[in-house]
């Protein structure tokens, strides 16, 4: 589990492709102190496993379904990825909660200074966008942040400086792919209330028998 909190960015230093996947190294440039084999770490979103350490490079799987859903598809050396450790049950919650299983990606529509700050139009996935609520949170590689303003599968997100300067986004171009995360909620209630919509509707007799 995570917050959507960065704590640093590394950089992508060797990808090895395989037959169902791929391995990759990466510099973490010490956002990562100590770190344990087997210990989960989300980069640009996708939580994955630590399986080799030599400092502050460690070595990633990355499996053929990640490949499918996320900007890994495309890893490359040289490339940079937004790093957050795995939630600790006391730490505190300063984004939403995240589990770093990425739902698909999005792409970057805009880019525009607003001050000190800048505000990022992304496309989402046409059937990704019922998850977006002004207001609301969404991850965007890996970053927790807050929709600004909607408009069918466009979103705008306002981003402050420090957000900027400290995670990849500083990178966004127009065509840039981003990974997304929706918020768990969101998708736990669809899941919930899928049955009594297609049943006919939500009324009193339908969430009687659903036991309210």
């Amino acid at each position: 589990m995570f917050t959507g909190i960065i704590i640093g960015a590394g950089k992508i230093s060797a990808v090895r492709h395989g037959a169902d996947g791929l391995s990759m190294d990466v510099d973490t440039a010490g956002a990562v102190p100590d770190p344990v084999i087997g210990e989960s770490v989300a980069l640009n979103g996708v939580c994955l496993t630590v399986t080799a350490a030599r400092g502050a490079l460690l070595t990633f799987d990355v499996s053929a379904e990640t490949l499918r859903r996320t900007t890994f598809k495309n890893a490359a050396a040289g490339r940079e990825v937004n790093i957050e450790r795995a939630l600790r049950l006391g730490d505190r919650l300063g984004g939403h909660l995240v589990q770093g299983h990425v739902d698909g990606m999005g792409t970057v529509a805009g880019v525009t200074p607003v001050g000190d700050g800048y505000d990022i139009e992304i496309e989402l996935p046409p059937d990704g966008a019922r998850y977006s609520v002004e207001k609301g949170s969404i991850a965007i590689d890996g970053i927790s942040l807050t929709v600004a303003r909607k408009s069918g599968a466009r979103i705008a997100i306002a981003i402050i400086p420090h957000t900027w300067a400290n995670t990849t986004l500083r990178a966004a171009r127009p065509g840039t792919p981003v990974n997304i995360e929706y918020d768990m909620m969101a998708k736990y209630v669809e899941n919930f209330t899928r049955p009594l919509i297609s049943g006919g509707g939500i009324n009193e007799e339908s969430l009687r028998r659903a036991g309210f």
